[in-house]
């Protein structure tokens, strides 16, 4: 298959058809997106452009149509397949969006020309993640928004993804070095925008099946290594 990022790294099967699942779309997506939306605070965005980098097979479109009523979305992907199914979920849901065939570190588009920029477990998949960033900051407005929501490498690099998914594994980063790489590039956020979600599907060994049986309690904030890490960042005014 012709990717669209020579450095893609194609998933597995499994890994495929988990991300067209009700669990990916309600418990992973939905959640992220609500999650996202709280930590923007006051006002709320509502219209303008909205950017799915790494939009997969569009399972996100409805959900962030309701959170945001964008006027427009476009939807980005490497991967030819996920986009031919992201043009099936738009159609079903009636949903007007200009889908991309394109890698995250040369999007083609103009500058200043998003609004919001939802990425959502992308950078994982991701080699060239600062040229991927640095074309976020690119394309967005000023003051506009990045929403970004990611697994970290306590959880990527655990022998059940690694089983059953495919990841480029050098890259991956800590939540805190998530977060320097945003503050790098010149993203703007503080505390109340970041939120370090722990959900059962993220624990990093047992899926958490030992805290819901009652035999340990979960680790605090501060006393665990994070396994997602999730931030609405702004591109400044000036």
């Amino acid at each position: 298959m012709n990717y669209a990022s020579p450095t893609y790294v194609e998933e597995t099967r499994i890994g495929f058809h988990f991300l067209r699942s009700y669990t990916w779309q309600h418990h992973v997506l939905r959640v992220a997106i609500n999650d996202l939306k709280h930590l923007i605070g006051e006002p709320e965005p509502q219209g303008g452009t909205l950017l799915d980098a790494g939009c997969g097979q569009g399972k996100s479109f409805r959900l962030l149509r309701d959170a945001f009523q964008p006027t427009r979305v476009l939807g980005l992907d490497a991967d030819p397949h996920s986009l031919a199914l992201a043009q099936s979920e738009a159609d079903r849901e009636g949903i007007p969006v200009e889908l991309h065939s394109a890698d995250c570190a040369q999007i083609p588009l103009p500058d200043s020309s998003i609004d919001i920029v939802f990425c959502h477990q992308t950078f994982h998949h991701l080699v060239e993640q600062e040229r991927a960033l640095a074309e976020f900051w690119r394309v967005l407005k000023p003051g506009g928004l990045l929403l970004f929501a990611e697994s970290t490498k306590a959880y990527i690099d655990t022998w059940v993804i690694r089983w059953f998914f495919r990841h480029p594994m050098d890259v991956q980063k800590s939540a805190e070095e998530y977060l320097e790489m945003l503050r790098w590039q010149g993203f703007e956020f503080d505390a109340r925008n970041v939120s370090f979600p722990y959900l059962w599907w993220s624990r990093s060994k047992d899926f958490g099946l030992l805290e819901r049986w009652g035999l340990k309690a979960a680790p605090p904030p501060g006393q665990r290594e994070e396994t997602l890490v999730n931030v609405a960042a702004r591109k400044p005014w000036v």
